[in-house]
């Protein structure tokens, strides 16, 4: 039986902004069904990491392959750029990303803001979509915020709905970007446990996260990421247990702000 391909792999990227050198060699794997976790201070390269991941950002030098198809490439360094753009679209509609602010469209409601990308960029059928859509509000927590507007929610509901319409593009992978940071606390635990029923499902996730009970309660592997490249990274019990690096010790230390 030949065994499948990571959902993504990522081999020595490399990414700057000018002169600053953001990520400098990073390599990293995520087999379908597992959820990495990347933590590290801010400006360590995490968000960016995801970023390049998601095709958002151009990356300069390194490869980045989706379920065994690489990123074709034309130019290089500052002017490497994708070269095929319906394999942008494909490996983006294939990677649902959630980001800290929560991008719904103010001027929709939330029941059209989870539609909308199935229908115009996807084309799926409207009947079908509008089923799906509800069933995802359901499965967060907030089916009975349809009819509503983005600016009658509070801030963890609005996530919620953020993560309705991700899940709605059925992707094939899941990427956090630090999902509960710009929340109140009480608010943050309805969104945690969301992603936490999303990982006990089994879904493929990257979470860029700085709240380390969550990476490690739902991670199968966590990335720790300091100044560009990985310092360390290993399974929860062991970078959260027995941590190898000086770094790593620092950066969970009791005083450590990141």
């Amino acid at each position: 039986m030949t065994k499948k391909p990571p959902v993504i792999e990522i081999r020595d990227l490399h990414k700057a902004y000018g002169a600053l050198e953001v990520l400098k060699g990073v390599s990293m794997t995520a087999p379908k069904g597992h959820v990495i976790s990347l933590i590290g201070s801010s400006g360590s390269g995490k968000s960016t990491l995801l970023r390049c991941c998601n095709l958002l950002e151009d990356s300069q030098q390194g490869d980045l392959i989706f379920n065994g198809e690489p990123v074709t490439w034309k130019g290089d360094a500052h002017n490497r750029r994708p070269a095929d753009a319906k394999q942008v679209l494909r490996i983006r509609t294939n990677q649902s990303m959630v980001f800290q602010q929560f991008h719904l469209w103010a001027h929709m409601t939330i029941l059209q803001n989870v539609k909308e990308a199935p229908l115009t960029v996807l084309r799926r059928d409207r009947a079908e979509v509008e089923e799906s859509a509800r069933a995802y509000l359901d499965k967060v927590g907030i089916g009975d915020k349809c009819d509503v507007y983005p600016a009658q929610l509070s801030g963890g509901q609005q996530q919620r709905a953020a993560i309705a319409r991700a899940l709605c593009m059925e992707p094939e992978a899941l990427l956090f970007d630090e999902p509960t940071s710009a929340l109140d606390p009480e608010l943050e635990q309805e969104v945690i446990k969301v992603i936490k029923d999303l990982a006990a499902e089994g879904r493929t996730m990257l979470i860029v996260t700085h709240d380390m009970k969550l990476a490690a309660d739902v991670s199968d592997h966590v990335v720790f990421l300091h100044q560009g490249l990985i310092e360390e990274q290993g399974a929860p019990d062991q970078l959260f247990g027995a941590p190898k690096s000086e770094r790593l010790r620092g950066f969970l230390s009791p005083g450590h702000v990141s």
